[in-house]
C-alpha cells in the first residue's frame, strides 16, 4: 500500500471527513480495489515492479472498461492483453486516449511513459507467423519502459537471416525467442549469445505441432545454457521477466558506477596521504 495513500486517509479521519469505522473499513482495503466482479490490485506495481495488467479472454467488454476505469482513477497505467476489437471499444468509448495494438491485440492507456531503459530487449521471431505473439512481448516491455528491438522472420530454414542481425541481437541485455513449428530457433540462439534467452513456444504449425505443444517440449529439452521458456504464445510473460532482467542489470550498472565514483573520490586523497608519508 502507498504512503500517500495512508496519510490521506489519516488526514480524512483527523478532519472528520471519515468517522472510525469507515477509516477502519477503508484502511483494510488498501492495495484492493474490489469491484464485485473483479478485485484490483492497486499495489502490485510497489510489491513487484510490475503494475496489474488486465487480461481480457473470458471478460466482457463492459467488465474490462469497469476494471480499466478503476485503475485509471487511481493512476494506474493500464495495460489489457488478448482484447479484440468490440473490448477495445468499448475501453475507449470511456477512456477516449487508449491506444489498440491490433496485431498485439492489446490496448494501453499511459498518459506518462516511462523513460526507455538504456538497454534493450531483442524480441526475435523464426516466422512472419510469431510475429503477433512476439508483438505481446514487444508491447508489453515497452509498456513497463523498456527499449525495444524487433527482429523477426529470422527462422532456422534460412538460417543465414540470422546471421545479418547477430550483432543486434548479442547487444541486447535479454532475447526474447518467439518460435512455432519444432521451436528450435531458441535453441540456436541460445548458442550464440552470453545474455538470457527466454524462449516463447507459439502455437503456429501444422498438426504435429499439437498447437505449441511440440515447440514447447523443444526449448524445455534445450541443450544451450541460459534459455528458460514460458508458456505457449505468452508473450506476455516473456516480457515481464525480461524486464525484471533488464532492470536487474541497470541497478547492477548503477551500482557499479556509483562504487567506481566513490573509489576515484577517495584516491586522491590516499595519494596525498602517501606523498605525505614520502
Amino acid at each position: 500500500m502507498e504512503k500517500t495513500e495512508i496519510i490521506r486517509l489519516l488526514e480524512q479521519y483527523k478532519n472528520g471527513a471519515l468517522d472510525s469505522n469507515e477509516a477502519a473499513e477503508k484502511l483494510l482495503n488498501l492495495g484492493v480495489d474490489p469491484l464485485g466482479f473483479a478485485v484490483i490490485d492497486t499495489d502490485r506495481e510497489q510489491r513487484t515492479g510490475i503494475p496489474e495488467v488486465i487480461y481480457s479472454e473470458g471478460k466482457s467488454p463492459a467488465q474490462v472498461a469497469e476494471i480499466a476505469v478503476r485503475m485509471k482513477k487511481r493512476g494506474i497505467p493500464v495495460l489489457a492483453t488478448r482484447a479484440a476489437r468490440e473490448i477495445y471499444d468499448e475501453v475507449h468509448q470511456r477512456i477516449p486516449g487508449a491506444v489498440y495494438h491490433e496485431i498485439a491485440r492489446a490496448i494501453v492507456y499511459q498518459p506518462e511513459k516511462p523513460e526507455p531503459s538504456e538497454q534493450y530487449i531483442a524480441v526475435v521471431t523464426a516466422g512472419t507467423s510469431d510475429i503477433p505473439v512476439a508483438e505481446e512481448a514487444a508491447i508489453t516491455a515497452e509498456f513497463l519502459g523498456n527499449r525495444v528491438e524487433r527482429i523477426f522472420d529470422v527462422g532456422v530454414a534460412g538460417i543465414h537471416r540470422l546471421i545479418h542481425r547477430l550483432d543486434l541481437i548479442r547487444c541486447a541485455s535479454v532475447v526474447i525467442v518467439v518460435a512455432g513449428m519444432e521451436g528450435a530457433l531458441a535453441s540456436v540462439v541460445g548458442g550464440m549469445v552470453d545474455s538470457p534467452v527466454i524462449g516463447v513456444p507459439s502455437s503456429t504449425g501444422y498438426g504435429a505441432n499439437f498447437k505449441g505443444v511440440s515447440a514447447l517440449l523443444s526449448m524445455i529439452n534445450s541443450c544451450a545454457a541460459g534459455v528458460s521458456v514460458v508458456n505457449i504464445d505468452n508473450g506476455f510473460g516473456a516480457a515481464c521477466t525480461a524486464h525484471l532482467i533488464n532492470k536487474s542489470k541497470v541497478k547492477s550498472q548503477e551500482s557499479n558506477r556509483a562504487a567506481k565514483g566513490g573509489e576515484l573520490t577517495k584516491r586522491p586523497k590516499a595519494d596525498e596521504q602517501s606523498q605525505k608519508l614520502k
